[in-house]
């Protein structure tokens, strides 16, 4: 697969798990909202990442991480606006930080429960409205490798 094919496929799967996040809201499910909603970031950025180096990205779930690995890699910098890139991750640092409370909340049981008591339906709503507008900014990284 060349690098466009492989972003193809981390987006697919990104794309799948955002809409699994909209059906998890209605099942009343709101801390696998939160988790599909972390799992689509990664999984986006992640593709971002293929794309414009395509390398198998770092094997981490911090996405504010492998944002600062992507910048390390002159094929990402050369290409993209760089202040746009800038004030969008600054505009969105502590809505990464809050995604990654929810992937470690997936993976562990104890915490899982006490995160699924913090997690009501507005919060769920905000964090899947949040998701999906730093979705389509993250996505359109992908717009400066032609």
């Amino acid at each position: 697969m060349n690098n466009k094919e492989k972003y193809e496929y981390w987006l697919e799967a990104a794309k799948y798990d955002l809409e699994t996040a909209k059906v998890m809201i209605d099942g009343g499910r709101y801390v696998y909202v939160a988790f599909m909603c972390q799992q689509s970031i990664e999984k986006l950025t992640k593709g971002i990442y293929t794309l414009y180096t395509g390398d198998e990205p770092p094997r981490i779930h911090n996405i504010w991480a492998l944002f600062k690995e992507l910048e390390r890699k002159d094929d990402f910098i050369e290409v993209i606006n760089l202040d746009d890139y800038e004030e969008n991750l600054e505009k969105y640092k502590s809505f990464l930080a809050e995604l990654l409370s929810f992937y470690i909340s997936g993976r562990y049981p104890n915490y899982k429960q006490k995160m699924s008591s913090l997690i009501n339906r507005d919060r769920a709503k905000r964090i899947l409205e949040n998701t999906e507008e730093a979705f389509k900014w993250i996505e359109s990284l992908s717009l400066y490798k032609e």
